[in-house]
């Protein structure tokens, strides 16, 4: 007898294709009970998870056993057998125990290291357990895949590569304060509901965010990873699944947003963001703090000279009621149609209240008179 795996994942099929052919847990026992039933097979274990589903065999045939373990995946995946088969990857005795140890320490996921396939492979070996399915390789097989990754993890840190993007966004937010006490009562909008998604969402609910929105294009995953979210031990967040059409709403609410899809495209584009800011502060996307700080000094930078107001000392030699915005150093109403001379004039007033005797050019300045007044407002 050999071991032999089918199966289909992020790396071998599209988003589309994978949630066509995931499989419920009626389904998943199903295919279990048909693959002991078949000729080739004397043991079967199905691991399935978000972006992987692959079923494990003993066989005593390898091409048999290929044929009869895609014709059942395509079976109960309910996609045809010639749309699945392209996308389909076989492992075969050492290279099938290989590809499950690399799967168990995060080595084969959307996220290197997400810790979450450890408790997917426990259950999927629970599962051939209460079924008789998995014989004594089986049973070895997962039982030491466990083992393996459990020690990569604990030896490695391997799983610490997944959380470390929205780590950093967090501290980000906080702006250099704790992290706990910035998140405590805040509000965080998840998109996806993949693996990537559920490690975001688990780092998010560790931080202490009070609540969680789950948006999926598929709704009963999003409701599905909202659940785990809910009932977890080590947290107290409050989560909720939402279809994909509600996020623009959501992200009006939202104090930290996470976009982790499988979508090629964009999924959240500038002007949804925009929209989202503006409907939540009743002010443009771009008055965020950094863009704050940065309006605050260029009024400041704008600001009138001393004695620089329409209603300026009747010595100042600019007439400054005729520039409808205002005298600005910095701005273009300022200099339109005003020549080197009567700037430098007006610079020379403002600093020590006189005006400097100096006729007016005519015409337009020169480059002569440009380097002064360039080198003036300097």
């Amino acid at each position: 007898m050999s071991l032999l795996v089918v199966g289909l994942s992020h790396r071998s099929a599209p988003v589309s294709v994978l949630e066509r052919a995931s499989l419920n847990a009626d389904a998943q026992l199903k295919l279990l009970q048909d693959t002991v039933a078949a000729e080739p097979a004397a043991e079967a274990a199905v691991l399935a998870t978000c972006n992987r589903i692959e079923l494990y065999a003993d066989v005593d045939k390898f091409h048999a056993g290929v044929a009869e373990l895609s014709t059942l995946l395509a079976q109960h995946s309910g996609v045809g057998l010639e749309e699945l088969t392209p996308h389909l990857y076989v492992h075969y005795e050492d290279r099938a125990v290989h590809h499950l140890f690399s799967v168990a320490c995060g080595l084969d996921s959307m996220v290197v290291g997400e810790g979450q396939i450890l408790g997917q492979i426990k259950d999927s070996l629970a599962r051939a357990q209460d079924l008789h399915s998995a014989g004594r390789l089986l049973n070895d097989l997962f039982q030491q895949a466990l083992r393996v990754g459990k020690r990569a993890h604990h030896e490695t840190g391997i799983d610490r590569a997944g959380q470390s993007l929205v780590t950093f966004g967090l501290e980000q937010l906080s702006a250099g304060a704790d992290v706990q006490k910035w998140a405590r009562g805040k509000k965080a909008l998840v998109i996806g509901a993949g693996s990537m998604s559920s490690l975001a969402a688990a780092t998010l609910a560790r931080s202490g965010v009070a609540e969680i929105v789950v948006a999926n294009r598929t709704f009963e995953r999003a409701e599905r990873l909202a659940q785990i979210l809910s009932e977890g031990d080590d947290t107290d967040v409050v989560a909720r699944a939402v279809p994909m059409d509600a996020v623009p709403g959501e992200l009006t609410r939202a104090d930290v947003a996470v976009s982790c899809t499988g979508a090629t495209g964009l999924v959240l584009t500038a002007d949804a963001v925009a929209a989202a800011v503006e409907g939540r502060t009743g002010a443009p996307a771009g008055a965020t703090s950094v863009g704050v700080r940065e309006a605050d000094e260029r009024r400041a930078a704008e600001t009138p000279l001393p004695n620089a107001g329409a209603a300026a000392d009747d010595n100042c030699p600019l007439d400054l009621s005729s520039v409808p915005s205002g005298f600005s150093v910095m701005g273009e109403a300022a200099v339109a149609g005003m020549d080197a001379a009567t700037l430098e004039q007006h610079g020379a007033w403002a600093a020590g209240g006189t005006a400097v005797d100096r006729p007016r050019e005519t015409g337009r300045p020169g480059p002569e008179a440009d380097a002064e007044l360039i080198g003036a407002l300097a």
